[in-house]
């Protein structure tokens, strides 16, 4: 089968449509980007340092649940799932050309996401579910809504996805609830596989066409076969380790899954964006699910623990993935060049120093977990909060080109 060139439909044009209409409105309610992009960083600065030092016991805080599923709920459910939102809605505007919420029903959506992160820490548990559960069904419906008006079938995969997340949610409440016999480890496992399987599919999208659109003349093509292999081959690990006991066989299907990530990134020659580091964040990030695929096949056979694999992909694909696609994206929708400052190479270079760190303290001398740890969760603070310092104010503002959105 002769391969297929890598075409990605622009998230932004350069040129105004003509006969556009003139931005309206409070400009952080102009596209899905700004309110949720700015609350995750904002969000993400503060919620890993508190956890810190809750673990630690530096702190106590009356939160809805154990601190420990806090944590991992909150960075899932909350974090990325905010980041995840925020894209999806903006770039199904311009996968489809047809509008997606803003003004007050973006401020509504924008809303209850705050109001759950606030809940959590000082509401009673009933109250933090309930506002919690509802924000990505919705989403999930607007996002299917505006796909199929334009007939963009494409793409309902990734809404198909929103709706798992929005059910794993379901489950992990229930089962802290008691409401259902199940751990709520299960749930939030599957939170991270399925946030994972979109970055295998959002990433094997963006990261070539990025990488062609800023080295005239290279050409990368897609591999049919190998794409379908990749992902196949990712769903199956990620099944397995939810649902089936850990074993050797996950472990082999780990470690494949992982040898076919590394060819697959291989392919698109991430060596030559050494240069650009608003390219190499997203190389280096999506490098992080070849290793913790592999620290997870190791985890299957009893060899390390499964922590370090979980945070692998937790901090340094997911947050690296993150912090790269926030940039690139928002420097894009609010009319400003793609090249960054010497403050978002920090802010790069610290998340990819705290999934290091957060990775190695469990797998080093347990004297080290401590120092890690609190290194960890401060340059992963600063990172993001170095993007709100920056960010803030464009997302707070009209775009620069006067431009809607």
């Amino acid at each position: 089968m002769t391969p297929q060139p890598i075409v990605l439909p622009p998230l932004s044009s350069s040129r105004p449509a003509i006969g556009a209409p003139v931005p309206t409105g409070w400009p952080l309610l102009r596209l899905g980007f700004r309110p949720f992009y700015l609350g995750a960083a904002v969000f993400g600065a503060l919620a890993v340092p508190l956890w810190i030092a809750l673990y630690l016991g530096a702190l106590r805080t009356g939160l809805a649940i154990p601190p420990l599923l806090w944590h991992a709920h909150e960075m899932l459910f909350g974090f990325a799932a905010a980041v995840i939102i925020g894209f999806l809605m903006t770039a199904g505007k311009a996968w489809t050309g047809l509008a997606t919420p803003r003004g007050a029903t973006l401020g509504v959506l924008a809303g209850l996401w705050l109001a759950a992160r606030f809940a959590a820490l000082v509401a009673p548990y009933p109250v933090y579910a309930a506002l919690d559960i509802l924000l990505l069904p919705l989403v999930a419906a607007v996002l299917v809504r505006v796909l199929l008006r334009a007939g963009n079938r494409r793409n309902l995969p990734l809404a198909g996805m929103l709706l798992l997340l929005a059910l794993a949610n379901l489950l992990f409440h229930l089962s802290v609830s008691g409401s259902i016999s199940l751990s709520p480890l299960l749930p939030l496992h599957a939170g991270l596989a399925l946030v994972v399987l979109i970055e295998c599919v959002m990433g094997g999208r963006v990261i070539p066409a990025f990488t062609m659109s800023a080295r005239p003349g290279l050409k990368l093509t897609a591999e049919p076969v190998l794409e379908r292999s990749v992902l196949s081959v990712t769903a199956l690990a990620l099944g397995l380790w939810i649902f089936v006991p850990a074993r050797p066989a996950t472990g082999l299907v780990f470690a494949l899954a992982a040898a076919l990530h590394a060819l697959r990134q291989w392919h698109w020659q991430p060596w030559g964006t050494r240069k650009r580091p608003i390219l190499w964040i997203l190389h280096a990030a999506y490098a992080w699910i070849a290793l913790g695929f592999g620290l997870l096949a190791l985890a299957q056979n009893g060899l390390i623990g499964e922590t370090a694999g979980i945070h692998a992909l937790a901090v340094g694909a997911t947050g690296g993935l993150i912090i790269g696609m926030v940039t690139r994206t928002a420097r894009g929708h609010t009319g400003r060049s793609l090249q960054v400052t010497k403050a978002e190479v920090l802010a790069y270079a610290l998340v990819m120093v705290a999934a290091v760190l957060r990775v190695l303290a469990t797998l080093v001398d347990p004297g080290w977990l401590r120092p890690s740890l609190i290194l960890a969760a401060a340059t992963w603070g600063a990172a993001f909060a170095i993007y709100a310092g920056v960010y803030g104010p464009w997302l707070l503002r009209a775009r620069a080109d006067g431009r809607d959105g």
